[in-house]
């Protein structure tokens, strides 16, 4: 049985600025198993936020091949990727992009309302993920009335609502303190245990990323693995 929810075999993402040519990837190869954590470290403009968004269908790879639970997905049509990355994909992002006018379930559910789940059943799935961040006391509060920390979760809710197979989160603690950033990512760990969700994590901050199972070096276009040292 094929577990791997990524496989990525000699991807290059080549952009094309003004008369000349910027290869940002060149060749990765990448592979993550069902329920395996990976970070993704590099400078800045070293290509991590280019790799996340061709994991994530939203931009292609001018070269090799990107599979998400077996699907080239770059082979989809935009409508066809839209169905898949609600399906099988969650997104968390440096800024929360939580909805203001809304409460924090009405949040969460957004993305089950697009799946086409009637109303009363969105809002149960919503309160039930708001509980397992630890924010059910805090549901019907609108993103203005909740910390940095608070909303952070409820986007991590948001994003695993659908049970997708693979979570995308770039620089997920890039907006919070030390103590809340440690906290986000005790989190992501807590439910990468109890949903066996996949995470892959694009961060600045060697410290964090060395708490997950695996950390990914990106450096000039190339992607060098290796087991993180201490997983605590």
């Amino acid at each position: 049985m094929n577990d791997l929810v990524i496989q990525c075999e000699k991807l290059s993402k080549i952009y094309q600025d003004g008369a000349s040519e910027v290869a940002v990837l060149k060749g990765v190869d990448l592979s993550l198993q069902q329920g395996e954590m990976l970070a993704i470290v590099g400078s800045s403009g070293s290509g991590k936020s280019t790799l996340l968004h061709i994991l994530g269908t939203l931009d292609a790879q001018t070269s090799g091949v990107a599979k998400i639970k077996g699907q080239q997905v770059a082979k989809l049509s935009r409508a066809e990727q839209a169905k898949f990355r609600n399906e099988h994909l969650g997104f968390i992002y440096q800024f929360h992009h939580l909805l203001m006018e809304f409460n924090a379930v009405e949040n969460v559910a957004m993305p089950l309302l697009i799946k086409g789940l009637s109303a009363k059943k969105a809002n149960l799935k919503a309160l039930a993920m708001l509980d397992k961040v630890g924010l059910s006391h805090r549901s019907s509060h609108k993103p203005s009335m909740l910390s940095g920390g608070e909303r952070q979760r409820v986007a991590i809710a948001r994003a695993l609502v659908t049970e997708p197979a693979l979570v995308l989160a770039d620089e997920p603690t890039g907006n919070l303190d030390k103590q809340n950033a440690i906290k986000i990512y005790d989190l992501i760990k807590e439910l990468n245990s109890s949903l066996n969700t996949s995470f892959v994590v694009v961060t600045h901050d060697l410290e964090l990323a060395d708490k997950l199972g695996k950390i990914a070096y990106l450096d000039d276009g190339k992607l060098a693995i290796k087991e993180a040292s201490h997983v605590a």
